[in-house]
């Protein structure tokens, strides 16, 4: 039931990060705090398909 996800930076808009989320248990997107390599410091992170 696992779905995989990627995380885009909302500042830059670069796609950083992949993992999953199980979707019965998670109904809306996903919002982490993370490292962004590009903009050199912690920004917000939004789940993309």
């Amino acid at each position: 039931m696992r779905e995989p996800i990627t995380l885009k930076c909302t500042e830059c808009s670069e796609h950083n990060y992949s993992t999953s989320k199980n979707k019965s248990n998670t109904k809306g997107r996903l919002e982490l705090k993370k490292y962004c390599p590009r903009c050199r410091k912690h920004t917000i992170h939004k789940e993309t398909k």
